[in-house]
């Protein structure tokens, strides 16, 4: 069966399953939706009845309906009238419109002014004009990130449209075989911390599941891109779990490559990984090096992003529908489930995850569908890895704050700009503003403020009581005026040079990045401390120092290697990590539902990765792999 055949079946189904009044003037895939394009005027009664639900569910397929192109009116025409209607009381930022979808965004300080008393707004807005009003809070801090992936896609909608158009083709193309055979090719994250990257294939689809850079290691950066299985022309689909450079950070390669499919991520996702890639890009040239994609390829990679919501099932191959989870690890970070088949077998891939609810994140999901086989991450899985509560993490934390502030030397935080530095954040604030610790000056160095403003913008993502603070009792940590932010050098030298202080700076494993400069510079006071949050991954500085080296090398500005040695105090609290403990672990697959029948681990030093499977083949009765890299599995 051909495509247009296979359109053509589908377009008459839709119809045929729709009453007489309903007007169909066009049908088109766009991407993984189903866009249904209607003459009629009133859509409320059609998005208010069940008749979407009830065509999804006959089908299942994602269905929209949207108003024929002609009826909507002028965008100009549109922002007057929507201004005037709502009035200036709604405090409106920004108005767009996504031509693509039809839909105009509204962006404002009181959204529910915008809204109206029961929708009554946003009703006489799509009755009036034909676009469909979308509304969000404007955020407290402007994000750059947020800014400049807004102005691609504005510029480059009709490039985006016909982008979804192939990717749409490409998933409702028919299957050509009706047996499952399910292959899972390890290409980096096996048995080590780093350069996740999993292939999933079946005799219709090849989908990839992550595609990430190895920090710590620049002599095995990429993953195993040279296996026969791999090849970036057959690739259907890729998905990101989380916006870590050892799971994004690779994406835009795929796209220089000639790759042209969807990546599938949530909304922050997207936002975070974009900032981290052109971070990447402009870090290495700075240094001097080559990097493996340009600033083109990472705005390719934007265009190419299909952001989902938690929960949505979505096709993306002929035989493959995706459904993310909260995992609890970041802000947006995804338990990413596959569906194979009509639903005949169930992947489950953890990636980095938290089963505990922290002061950000709600704690990971357990209940899915159906689950035969999961992937479950091993960074904490080692037998004698155990990692403290939160509320005791949190007390050593402060009790080593006050010595070093009462002794007059300052504290050095090296931390990811995504995750930890937000919660180091909040607890600070607190800190503090309730008088816990004394009133000395937190600076914010790297990209921690820029992360931070991506966070502010999607509150719907962090946890309910974080949520509940932000946005009904007017309390946002994040905008305390107890942070500066620093970016020059010269405020750098002035931070050294002054008194007790607390430094959150990038990168959090000491490879570079402000963090470094601050350690060189505080390295031999005895007064001062060095505290790690975040797991340090083999081969990196801040991993050798935590195993007790007492010098590094450094390169000056003049390209000059010194020689430093380290007097200052150094500590570790595991229990801000954002990953689960060997505990938590087990109580994840004791409580995760339906229980799968075969557990794979993987993102863990190879110990880890054998010491759990072991565990959990011993303790949990269950069937266990701990593949290699570069090693296949037979799912089915």
């Amino acid at each position: 069966m051909s495509y247009e055949t296979e359109l053509e079946k589908i377009k008459a189904e839709i119809v045929k399953n729709l009453p007489p009044e309903i007007k169909v003037k066009n049908i088109e895939f766009e991407g993984p939706e189903i866009a249904v394009y209607s003459e009629n005027s009133d859509l409320d009664a059609i998005e208010n009845s069940n008749m979407l639900k009830d065509l999804a569910k006959t089908m299942r397929k994602r269905i929209v309906f949207r108003w024929n192109v002609e009826k909507r009116k002028d965008p100009t025409e549109t922002e007057a009238y929507i201004r005037s209607l709502v009035g200036e009381e709604a405090e409106i930022s920004a108005i767009e419109f996504d031509h693509t979808r039809g839909e105009v965004i509204i962006s404002s300080g009181k959204p529910g002014l915008v809204i109206g008393k029961k929708g009554i707004n946003l009703k006489e807005i799509r009755t009036n004009t034909f676009w469909q009003p979308k509304t969000i809070r404007t955020p407290p801090i402007e994000s750059k990130t947020i800014s400049l992936i807004r102005q691609m896609l504005s510029k480059e909608r009709q490039t985006q449209k016909e982008i979804l158009v192939k990717i749409g083709r490409k998933i409702h193309r028919p299957a050509l075989f009706n047996d499952l055979e399910i292959r899972m090719t390890a290409l980096g994250g096996f048995r080590e911390v780093g350069r996740s990257a999993i292939l999933m294939q079946t005799r219709d689809s090849s989908v990839l599941i992550d595609c990430g850079l190895n920090i710590g290691n620049p002599n095995d950066r990429f993953p195993f891109f040279d296996v026969p299985e791999f090849s970036v022309r057959d690739l259907d689909a890729v998905i990101i779990s989380h916006a870590h450079l050892d799971h994004c950070g690779l994406v835009p390669f795929l796209y220089k490559y000639g790759y042209r499919g969807p990546t599938y991520t949530t909304l922050p996702t997207r936002n975070l990984m974009t900032m981290q890639q052109l971070d990447f890009v402009q870090i290495s040239e700075k240094e001097g090096q080559h990097p493996p994609y340009s600033r083109r390829d990472v705005k390719t990679t934007v265009l190419h992003t299909i952001p989902l919501a938690w929960g949505k099932v979505t096709d993306i191959a002929p035989d493959i529908k995706l459904t993310l989870h909260n995992s609890g690890h970041i802000l947006g970070s995804s338990i990413v489930h596959l569906h194979f088949g009509k639903g005949g077998y169930n992947f489950v891939y953890t990636g980095d995850f938290k089963y505990q609810k922290t002061r950000l994140l709600e704690k990971a999901a357990v209940k899915f569908p159906r689950v035969e086989s999961l992937l479950i991450e091993s960074t904490y899985g080692g037998s004698q890895d155990r990692i403290p509560s939160r509320q005791d993490s949190e007390r050593e934390l402060r009790q080593i704050l006050n010595t070093v502030i009462n002794r007059g030397g300052k504290i050095l935080i090296p931390v990811l700009a995504v995750g930890r530095a937000q919660e180091l954040i909040i607890v600070l604030e607190e800190f503090i503003s309730k008088g816990i610790i004394p009133n000395v000056p937190v600076f914010i160095d790297g990209l921690i403020s820029e992360a931070t403003a991506i966070h502010t913008a999607n509150p719907d993502f962090l946890s309910s009581d974080l949520r509940e603070k932000i946005l009904h009792q007017g309390k946002n940590p994040f905008l305390s005026d107890i942070f500066t932010t620093i970016s020059a050098q010269e405020e750098r030298m002035d931070i050294l040079q002054g008194g007790p202080c607390i430094i959150l700076a990038t990168s959090g494993m000491l490879i570079g990045g402000p963090s470094v400069q601050y350690l060189k510079g505080i390295a031999q006071d005895e007064k001062s401390a060095l505290i790690f949050v975040s797991y340090q991954v083999s081969g990196t500085l801040g991993n050798r120092i935590q195993r007790g080296f007492k010098e590094f090398q450094y390169v000056d500005a003049k390209g000059r290697t010194q020689l430093v040695k380290l007097n200052l105090n150094v500590f570790t609290l595991e229990g801000f990590s954002g990953h689960s403990s060997r505990s938590q672990i087990s109580q994840f697959l004791r409580r995760i539902q339906p229980r799968p029948k075969v557990v794979i681990t993987n993102h863990g030093e190879e110990s880890k990765c054998v010491s759990l499977s072991t565990m959990i083949h011993k303790k949990l009765k269950k069937a266990t792999k701990s593949p290699k890299n570069r090693e296949t599995v037979i799912l089915k």
